[in-house]
């Protein structure tokens, strides 16, 4: 089946398209949520939220893309709308700590629960800093650093992503490198 028969088919909402973007694309989805999020559960629901989002909106896709480009960029849309969202509940906790109405809510750790299969380090106390100052970077920043480094996509790949030319994608992630630098370079220094 050509990729414009399966889009035709999506779009008509067939259980076997579906289906089989299900097989094409759950692990690959599933790999680039718990990139951005590594926490098994959540990148789970996540990727859920992605395919319902992908078959209720395919009619919107107009195909100046690949389809595999188009899920990325819903995947990383859903993934930071998560993000943001966590943020702003621990956000909103920490301030009614300070206020005395509610008790706090532990959440420091969340961002640096480690359990991307797809890295393998030794020291698991390396991967929860690396996670945290991947975090602290800028939303744009992050996803370029995310999806090349640990998604290992290409910069072109990166580029339709995020609908950036190439080289805003190579200056992001330039500036994502040594903004990572200078963090990690402060957490070592304060954990002599």
């Amino acid at each position: 089946m050509t990729e414009t028969k399966f889009i035709e088919a999506l779009k008509s909402k067939s259980e076997q398209a579906y289906s089989k973007l299900l097989d094409d694309y759950q692990q690959k989805v599933y790999a680039t949520c718990i990139s951005f999020v590594p926490n098994t559960e959540d990148a789970e629901d996540i990727a859920q939220e992605v395919f319902v989002e992908v078959f209720n909106s395919i009619h919107k896709f107009k195909g100046q893309s690949k389809l595999s480009t188009w899920i990325y960029k819903v995947t990383t849309n859903k993934c930071l709308e998560f993000i943001r969202k966590k943020n702003t509940k621990k956000r909103f906790a920490f301030l009614q700590s300070i206020t005395g109405n509610a008790i706090p809510v532990d959440m420091t750790n969340y961002f640096t629960e480690m359990n991307h299969p797809g890295i393998v380090l030794e020291n698991k106390e390396t991967s929860k800093v690396l996670f945290a100052a991947i975090n602290q970077l800028p939303d744009a920043q992050r996803i370029v650093f995310t999806l090349h480094k640990i998604d290992g996509k290409s910069y072109n790949e990166i580029s339709e992503i995020v609908d950036k030319s190439l080289s805003s994608v190579e200056s992001l992630m330039f500036r994502s490198k040594k903004n990572l630098q200078k963090v990690l370079e402060n957490f070592y220094e304060n954990n002599r």
